[in-house]
């Protein structure tokens, strides 16, 4: 069985070993990525190379010329360059030193693409952009076939989004015919990435939030393995041309929980129904009062079977779109920025009884302040998949109770060291019931809050904004062994 590394270019035999060699045999290093001849490489890109046999130090080679001078020598098998100039191909290789001897790469190149234009957020009045259970037309039926790609050009849609939006916040929701395997959002006019955004495996309707770059015209892609209807919401969109609100993150905290005794976040739960309004500056996260939206996680613990749960902006008419459903009455969290209503509050209701739990990772507001970011949208990308070989992206599978870092920076997805945050979407494919998986900042004590749950066992997706921690990495809890996939779209830098 063969296994593809998204964006590294290296295809490997699933379980192929090595062959046995003397102290006098010399393997040469074998490049990853970079990948060779990939262009629009971030301009601080982290070269990452494996070694068949044992090795006391590397040189890298590293310039615009070929063969490449060299820049540096490490024991390491990763080394983050310095910043290089925009739109120009670069050549690498590695030169190993061994007790035998030493053994050289090939040369490899890449070209650096042109700097990224930091894009600011706008939030909407929630709006609903596409239900195929609609009428035919360019936003309504047919349902998706299984199989098939259909794109939706989303400034052409009835939400007033403009041509010069460049990604959208949406919540993606399936009414699946048969079993999903699973459903991926991407920019139309690009190849479909190895990236997914939900799963439905029993059938069941399911809904996750993604912030996903426009394509051709606007437009987002959408595939599906199996038949299903499609909802697509969206909350508010990314443009360099409007003045849209800078990001600022928190560490990860927990808002309201209903669970609590009663109180203005804690109790008594959401009732069947009704509306209840939740002053977010008010609370202990630290979100100002000047904050325009949330980056937030909303969970929800339902008495029975849930329709569905909204969370919109305070003060306004309910909108007729949906945050998450829980029809079979799990446990279920999605992920939703959440633009601010009056005095900051965000309105929920539930169409049945409910325990809920709201946490957040960050607020859109006024830029110019410290801390403020930009976003920047990629092509979506797998960064770590522990269902691979054993490798600092890979295997194994997450045991219960030990955390995991995750050096986004030295993924194969190009993310550069200045990115101070990032737009993900985690999936776990567990061994058995899994109470919580959480996800925060490498090198912060582990906080309150939960990313996802499968308390059933099921392949679950979630989207989250993670700050980055040390070194760029982010760190992942479970509570029970279980597979975790980490997807990225975009992040958040100065």
């Amino acid at each position: 069985m063969l296994t593809q590394w998204a964006g590294m270019g290296l295809l490997l035999a699933v379980g192929t070993v090595w062959p046995s060699v003397g102290a006098a045999a010399i393997l040469e290093p074998i490049l990853s990525a970079p990948a060779n001849g990939a262009t629009g490489v971030v301009a601080a890109p982290v070269l990452v190379w494996a070694n068949p046999t044992a090795a006391t130090s590397y040189d890298v080679y590293l310039g615009v010329s070929s063969p490449p001078p060299l820049v540096a020598s490490t024991t390491a098998t990763e080394y983050p360059s310095a910043a290089l100039s925009p739109g120009v191909t670069y050549y690498w290789q590695i030169v190993a030193h061994k007790l035998a001897g030493t053994s050289s790469s090939a040369i490899w190149s890449f070209t650096t693409g042109v700097p990224a234009v930091g894009l600011g957020f706008v939030p909407v009045p929630p709006c609903r952009v596409v239900d195929t259970r609609g009428p035919a037309g360019p936003f309504g039926a047919p349902a998706l076939a299984g199989g098939s790609a259909r794109s939706f050009a989303i400034p052409q849609g009835a939400c007033g989004i403009p041509s010069t939006a460049q990604a959208y916040g949406l919540n993606v929701t399936v009414v699946p015919r048969a079993s999903l395997t699973y459903l991926t959002l991407w920019p139309a006019g690009q190849a479909q990435p190895l990236v997914s955004t939900l799963n439905s495996w029993d059938a069941g309707v399911v809904a996750n939030a993604a912030i996903v770059p426009a394509g051709s015209a606007g437009a987002v892609s959408v595939f599906a393995s199996g038949p299903t209807d499609l909802i697509l919401d969206i909350d508010g969109y990314f443009d360099a041309t409007t003045g849209g609100a800078s990001f600022y993150s928190v560490t990860p905290c927990r808002v309201a929980d209903t669970r609590n005794p009663t109180g203005l976040f804690g109790g008594p739960e959401i009732f069947g129904g009704q509306t209840r309004d939740f002053p977010i500056p008010s609370g202990d996260c630290g979100i100002p009062s000047w904050a325009s939206a949330y980056a937030m996680n909303v969970t929800v613990v339902p008495d029975q079977s849930l329709g569905y749960l909204t969370v919109w902006p305070g003060g306004t008419p309910q909108p007729n779109v949906s945050t998450l459903n829980s029809l079979s009455g799990k446990v279920v969290a999605n992920a939703a920025v959440v633009p601010a209503g009056s005095n900051g509050t965000v309105s929920v209701f539930a169409t049945a009884s409910t325990q809920l739990v709201l946490d957040t990772s960050g607020y859109f507001g006024a830029s110019g302040n410290p801390g403020a970011l930009s976003f920047y949208p990629i092509t979506p990308c797998r960064v770590a998949d522990t269902r691979n070989p054993d490798g600092p992206f890979g295997g194994p599978i997450l045991d219960a109770g030990p955390a995991r870092w995750f050096t986004i920076p030295a993924s194969a997805c190009y993310v550069p060291t200045t990115a101070a945050a990032y737009s993900l979407n985690v999936t776990v494919v567990p061994d058995g019931p899994l109470a919580y998986l959480a996800v925060w900042p490498a090198g912060s004590p582990q906080p309150l809050v939960s990313t996802l749950n499968s308390v059933d066992g099921a392949v679950v997706a979630n989207a989250a904004i993670v700050p980055a921690g040390v070194e760029g990495a982010i760190t992942v809890y479970a509570t029970g062994p279980t597979h975790v996939i980490v997807d990225i779209n975009g992040y958040f830098a100065p």
